[in-house]
């Protein structure tokens, strides 16, 4: 066999597909275990040109970096920035609420102004209540009254507001010496004068037996009343203090009626209005 059919024949070998594969793998065993013997040689030439490769491994990876870190960094840099565009706009959003609260803000101030104008505050706090136990309740589908255990002896006069916590539910339309009846605002004889807010529409709130609202009358045609709005004792027949909550305005079928802030089934305790 000549040179050429030597040369010829080698190259078959390896160019064949499973032993250029055990040869690829062969020549990376070789090349570990020749990597590995070299972390043995602390000094010399091959120590210095282990560092000097691995500086030129450090040197050329940070390089090759460089263009992924610069994607990765632009990419976060646009990721902040779209965040901070948003940031930006929520805050712009809460600037505008803030505005309006302030807006809200005076506008409660002023209605809190003429409330306490229209209420005579001093009357409105004023301690001059007996708080008294309920006696009897006279329920019925057309009386709507109560017995309280305070009478004439403790100053009570007819016509006192009687209230529940902070709420009117009545007045006095009969007094004994140790006892009074209450007339409540949803008896059918009940007819209190209240004044609607926050446009200060005055009315009549008419007891209609329910025991959760009552009718409004003799509103005006073209009122401004809504639902939600808030009524209060008016005080227009000078013996009920002004400015006492009852209720608030609630709209079925078209009607307005007022809401009470009360549930009359659950009162035990009144608190009625004395003169010394």
């Amino acid at each position: 066999m000549g040179r050429d059919d030597l040369v010829i024949s080698a190259r078959s070998i390896f160019l064949n597909k499973g032993n250029r594969r055990k040869f690829s793998l062969f020549t990376l065993i070789i090349l570990s275990i020749i990597v590995l013997s070299l972390e043995y040689f602390k000094t010399g030439p091959i120590n210095q040109f282990r560092s000097v490769t691995k500086d030129a491994v450090f040197k050329t990876s940070y390089i090759i970096s460089l263009p992924f870190l610069t994607l990765k960094n632009t990419y976060y840099g646009v990721s902040d920035l779209l965040k901070i565009h948003e940031e930006n706009k929520q805050l712009k959003i809460i600037d505008l609420n803030m505005d309006e609260l302030k807006f809200q803000n005076q506008f409660l101030k002023e209605e809190n102004r003429r409330l306490n104008a229209l209420i005579e505050e001093k009357n409105l706090f004023s301690n001059n209540y007996h708080l008294t136990k309920i006696l009897l309740d006279q329920n019925s589908p057309y009386l709507r009254s109560i017995l309280i255990n305070k009478g004439f002896k403790h100053e009570i006069k007819i016509g006192s507001a009687v209230k529940n916590g902070s709420y009117f539910i009545g007045k006095v339309v009969g007094v004994n010496y140790l006892t009074s009846r209450v007339l409540l605002i949803n008896d059918l004889n009940s007819k209190i004068p209240v004044i609607i807010e926050p446009n200060g529409i005055s009315a009549i709130v008419a007891g209609n037996g329910s025991k959760f609202n009552g009718d409004i009358e003799y509103l005006p045609e073209k009122n401004q009343v809504e639902e939600g709005h808030i009524v209060y004792t008016s005080g227009a027949d000078g013996i009920i203090s002004p400015g006492i909550p009852i209720g608030k305005i609630t709209i079925i079928d078209s009607k307005k009626f007022v809401k009470f802030f009360v549930d009359f089934d659950q009162i035990k305790y009144v608190k009625v209005y004395f003169k010394k």
